[in-house]
């Protein structure tokens, strides 16, 4: 070990020197592809080699934590709860990588007999492939994975053909052909070796899926609700191809709207500023939202399920104060009570300074299915350029706002989608009504000549504009 010590080391301070040369003086900026790609192709095998060595002592570091005596354990011993806070500390690693490599060491860890004699790991091919660098970490997780859940199913024979198949196929030497297969590849050749040797898996696997789903919702903190759990494979899908359908910028081959002058090399339509999480989280609202108000869904004391929001009248007028939700600790911005009235129920509840209802109005749902139906047919979907969310899936949005005066009517109410609903205060957009017919006003950053424009996704008003374009 000392001689893996100071050739570390040695190299270390080699690749330090180096690396502060070259990069620091911008030397990248004038290399040419193939130096580039040379570059990367050598610091990912320099990486992978450093990952089997981290792999390595990470299980060392676990075995030696494993006493049963707490004083003993090497964590304890070091001043650590655990295996993750120690590799944390010497590595800088994320508790989430750390732990990664205790998952990759426990199926390479050399075994230790009864005798103190060492034994063959779990995957010794995989092992071997990993100490030679031709896998990853990454790697070593997508073949470890589904080899490993099999291993109480499956004969020890089996096994390691499925582990010297995979590791060939790490190096490039495997039976398909293939050069060295990346660890999305590995993973799902792992999963083809898992059902095609473990026959009778998919039981006890979808048995453990079922104990183990679940979601949690957390305390509200700083206006947000964190989420973790576990979703069903079926569940997961249908949300993606939801999230798909949400967030797809095209619907029907319509090739999106640019307001920027057009150039051969410019076709796009406005970019959309959210992350990919943000259209996720945006994705799963629109969901729930058109559950809710579908009325397919189980009463709740003889209601549909409906989200409560509480303001005071002068409060929502003003544009000032905050709002309250039915199961939230905190409190909400305004604009959350402005958006759920805006297109759900409003019920107005007169509370006196001591504390008594004094009036109960009744229920007035903003939009009915008559007006949303005209409404749909003459905007066609969300009224933002570019975006693809259609009908059937959007919102009456009030271009006057209800809780100032705006009235219910097809003249003040446009199609938005949740996610532009909920923040068209945000996002430089304007929408106004001429004689009925929707305008908006693109922000600056799409349109460098604002105006207003009018705007429809209606395939029947498309047809009109053409017609009269052509006379």
């Amino acid at each position: 070990m000392d001689a893996l010590l100071e050739h570390l080391e040695e190299v270390i301070g080699q690749t330090r020197a180096t690396v502060a040369e070259t990069l620091g003086a911008g030397q990248a900026i004038a290399a040419s592809d193939d130096q580039i790609l040379r570059t990367m192709t050598l610091a990912a095998e320099l990486q992978r080699l450093t990952e089997a060595v981290l792999v390595e002592t990470v299980g060392e570091v676990s075995r030696r934590s494993v006493q049963r005596d707490r004083e003993l354990r090497l964590t304890t011993r070091r001043g650590c709860h655990d295996v993750g806070e120690l590799v944390q500390r010497l590595t800088r690693l994320a508790p989430a990588t750390a732990a990664r490599m205790l998952r990759g060491a426990r199926p390479t860890m050399v075994a230790i007999s009864f005798a103190g004699e060492p034994m063959a790991p779990h995957l010794p091919a995989i092992r071997d492939a990993l100490i030679d660098g031709e896998l990853g970490v990454d790697g070593l997780l997508a073949i470890a994975g589904p080899l490993t859940a099999m291993k109480p199913r499956v004969g020890r024979d089996d096994l390691l053909a499925a582990d010297a198949v995979l590791a060939a196929e790490a190096r490039g030497e495997g039976p398909s052909g293939e050069p060295p297969a990346c660890a999305e590849s590995l993973r799902v050749q792992a999963l083809v070796w898992s059902a095609y040797l473990d026959q009778d898996g998919a039981e006890p696997l979808e048995d453990r899926a079922i104990r183990l789903r679940g979601i949690t919702l957390g305390a509200t903190r700083d206006g947000l609700v964190p989420i973790r759990g576990m979703l069903l494979p079926e569940v997961a899908a249908q949300l993606r191809r939801i999230s798909d359908a949400v967030n797809s910028p095209r619907v029907d081959g319509d090739r999106g709207v640019s307001f920027r002058p057009s150039t051969a090399s410019d076709e796009s339509g406005p970019v959309d500023p959210r992350t990919w999480t943000q259209k996720q989280h945006d994705a799963l609202a629109t969901a729930l939202s058109v559950a809710a108000s579908s009325e397919l869904l189980p009463t709740i004391g003889g209601a549909a399920p409906t989200l409560i929001v509480s303001v005071r009248d002068g409060d929502l007028v003003s544009q000032t104060g905050w709002a309250h939700i039915d199961g939230c600790d905190e409190p909400v911005s305004r604009a959350v009570a402005q958006h759920a009235g805006c297109a759900g129920v409003i019920q107005r509840v007169l509370l006196g300074d001591d504390g008594r209802i004094k009036k109960i109005g009744t229920e007035e749902r903003v939009f009915n299915r008559h007006q949303r139906r005209a409404i749909a047919l003459r905007d066609g979907g969300c009224l933002i350029p570019g975006c693809g969310v259609p009908a059937g899936w959007c919102e009456v949005h009030h271009v006057t706002e209800h809780a100032a005066g705006g009235p219910t009517h097809t003249d003040n109410g446009v199609l938005l989608c949740w996610a532009h609903h909920r923040l068209l205060d945000h996002i430089g957009w304007r929408i106004r009504m001429d004689q009925g017919v929707p305008e908006v006003l693109a922000p600056p950053w799409i349109d460098p000549r604002p105006r207003w424009r009018p705007v429809t996704k209606s395939r029947t008003r498309m047809l009109d504009t053409f017609a009269r374009r052509r006379t």
